[in-house]
């Protein structure tokens, strides 16, 4: 499985997503994933699913210390406190020592930016935490978080239809990956021409092509959710197609920029500020 490194620390550039994914689905999926060969999973606390997530872990006979383990802040655990608290029951409810990566999931304007981030430092500091990042969180928030501290990661919704240059430009240039959630979009990109030629080309599936072009490039993680096994073992083999440099720009001119955006709840922040 191909990594790569940011602060000193190697991720696995394809990881599984547990998004949606309760009861026997998220149990039995992530025991399959790392069965597969996955080593990065990916859960938040307001998946409600870290204990199911813990669970398969535990019983796959994969070691800890093999497994990249990331989990998120639940907006409402932003203060002070409730970074450490929370963070404490979601290692207990993972049946784990430490985590990977600590992110926070979605910005919270309530709370100050650099209480929360004072905070996940010092669980840091315990070695309670490998690495900290943020999710969903425009260029502007960004900067201000990196003002305070270094960050590993950086998730947010990218695949064919998004592109995310300004965040991807900011991830290369201070030594952090972006890491892209929804990488199928859905679905929705899946009958394209220029899709399905190109995987017809590699002898693969269009989905495996999409989740490829992430990883063909510089910083980028993906992490595809999917329940069913056949889903799994497919967006797993999207590890071994190898995109040329034409396939990556041919693809990329795909971007239908703000329209491609399928993730945008209520809470969300304005995704068009930069500064």
């Amino acid at each position: 499985m191909d990594t790569v490194t940011a602060q000193g620390i190697e991720i696995p550039k394809l990881g599984y997503g547990t998004y949606q994914l309760t009861g026997r689905d998220c149990r039995e999926g992530v025991a399959h994933a790392l069965e597969v060969g996955y080593r990065h999973i990916d859960t938040a606390q307001g998946y409600d699913n870290e204990e199911l997530v813990g669970e398969a872990i535990a019983s796959s006979g994969v070691p800890r210390a093999e497994i990249f383990l990331t989990t998120k802040l639940r907006p409402d655990n932003l203060t002070a406190r409730g970074v450490r608290t929370s963070t404490e029951e979601s290692l207990a409810r993972l049946e784990a020592d430490f985590l990977d990566l600590l992110l926070i999931h979605w910005p919270n304007p309530e709370v100050p930016l650099a209480e929360t981030l004072e905070a996940m430092m010092g669980l840091q500091q315990d070695g309670i935490v490998r690495g900290l990042g943020v999710s969903n969180f425009p260029p502007s928030l960004v900067r201000q978080t990196l003002a305070h501290t270094a960050i590993v990661a950086h998730q947010v919704e990218y695949h064919l239809y998004l592109s995310q240059d300004e965040l991807l430009a900011l991830a290369r240039k201070y030594d952090h990956v972006l890491t892209a959630y929804s990488p199928l979009a859905r679905g929705d990109f899946l009958d394209e021409p220029s899709l399905v030629e190109i995987a017809e080309a590699h002898d693969a599936t269009p989905a495996q092509v999409a989740i490829a072009w992430l990883l063909a490039q510089d910083q980028v993680v993906a992490i595809p959710k999917a329940t069913a096994f056949e889903r799994i073992e497919e967006n797993f083999g999207a590890a071994r197609v190898k995109l040329s440099a034409g396939e990556v720009e041919r693809l990329a001119s795909l971007d239908r920029g703000s329209a491609g955006r399928i993730v945008e709840p209520s809470h969300a922040p304005d995704w068009e500020r930069s500064d």
